[in-house]
């Protein structure tokens, strides 16, 4: 019913912004992982609210409790339970919205599926529901670096500032020096100044996350529907607020001729197939080829303001709809580790995957 992802290394998530608290199932881990709970807990703080003044001011620490599948620090190949729970809940501050749906957020739709909805901070629309994720691809991210695997993402872009500048002249390990997590502190600094400024007109403002990943081998991923690609792409566009993906040259690449476009393959010293150039993003028909894989998430200006709003209510009646209550006004500083946790799963699993289709 949409709750879970994956097809070996798999997920399922349950839990609301207001409700009790959120979790996770993960199965397919394969056993005798180390399970490093302060790299866990390192990704939590990464994604929590209320990190700075260009995040929502909701205040979770976002501690998680493992409740099964880990013994003596290590997976035991059984499902692996973890639980977050919500502590600052203000749900009062949804009460002026109980019957009103409010501008491209899920209110309507979720009312035109299910005939009820959770209007304490949209329920399991909620990009709440995105801690449960974070704490799964942090370990997926440790099965990965087994096998020499990295994933790093950062903001390239915030309204009209952007980083033109490739990942490869970037020092990605300075992602973490600012509160916006871009590699540029010049660059940050000018995003940061315009994020504040929106939050100070009470409206919000939209960005990139970029991301890349290393040490991905040759020969992972699936034919025709199940492209390595397409799965990246399914999996950043389930993420709350994203209206883009592109991976590779992306849109850029139709202004090149497909001379300049094409990836010539050589053999370097160490006698592996390479290519050139990589406006591939890593990826030929579907199937890695073992260059790094990049790509670009767009995330639109969050939709609750505290601007007046014209609506209608569940009656159809017009309302004015008022913005109240803890809101990011802008999604990308945090929306980093969540780019990352969601393509470690990915690769998470199709690294598993792999390992079906050859002798």
């Amino acid at each position: 019913m949409g709750n879970s992802f994956g097809k070996i290394f798999k997920i399922s998530t349950f839990g609301e912004s207001h409700g009790k608290g959120l979790g996770v199932v993960l199965e397919g881990c394969p056993a005798g992982l180390a399970i490093d709970e302060d790299f866990i807990r390192n990704e939590m703080q990464r994604r929590k609210p209320g990190q700075s003044k260009i995040t929502t001011q909701r205040k979770e620490e976002d501690e998680f409790q493992i409740l099964s599948g880990v013994f003596e620090g290590k997976s035991t190949g059984t499902p692996i339970g973890m639980v977050i729970m919500n502590t600052d809940q203000k749900s009062k501050d949804y009460g002026h919205i109980s019957d009103k749906f409010r501008p491209s957020h899920a209110d309507f739709t979720y009312f035109e599926k299910y005939g009820i909805r959770d209007y304490r901070g949209g329920g399991r629309s909620s990009a709440r529901e995105t801690a449960a994720r974070v704490a799964a691809g942090a370990i997926a991210k440790m099965f990965l670096k087994h096998y020499g695997i990295s994933v790093d993402a950062y903001v390239s872009q915030v309204g009209e500032f952007k980083l033109n500048k490739p990942y490869q002249e970037l020092d990605l390990s300075k992602t973490e020096d600012n509160i916006l997590r871009c590699p540029d502190a010049e660059m940050a600094e000018q995003m940061i100044e315009l994020i504040d400024s929106v939050r100070k007109s009470r409206d919000t403002i939209g960005g990139v996350v970029s991301c890349v990943a290393k040490g991905v081998p040759a020969g992972i991923g699936e034919p025709v529907f199940d492209r390595l690609h397409a799965e990246l792409g399914k999996a950043m566009l389930s993420i709350n607020a994203v209206k883009g993906f592109e991976y590779g040259s992306g849109f850029e690449g139709i202004k090149m001729r497909g001379s300049e476009h094409n990836d010539s393959f050589y053999t370097d010293e160490a006698g592996k197939v390479r290519t050139k150039t990589n406006h591939s993003g890593g990826i030929q028909g579907g199937i890695s080829n073992g260059e790094d894989i990049y790509f670009n998430v767009a995330f639109k200006p969050v939709a609750t303001i505290m601007i007046d709003q014209d609506s209608v209510n569940e009656a159809g009646e017009s309302v004015t709809v008022s913005g109240k209550g803890r809101h990011d006004p802008c999604v990308v500083p945090r929306a980093v580790p969540i780019v990352e946790a969601m393509a470690a799963l990915v690769l998470a699993d199709y690294l598993l995957i792999s390992r079906t289709n050859k002798l």
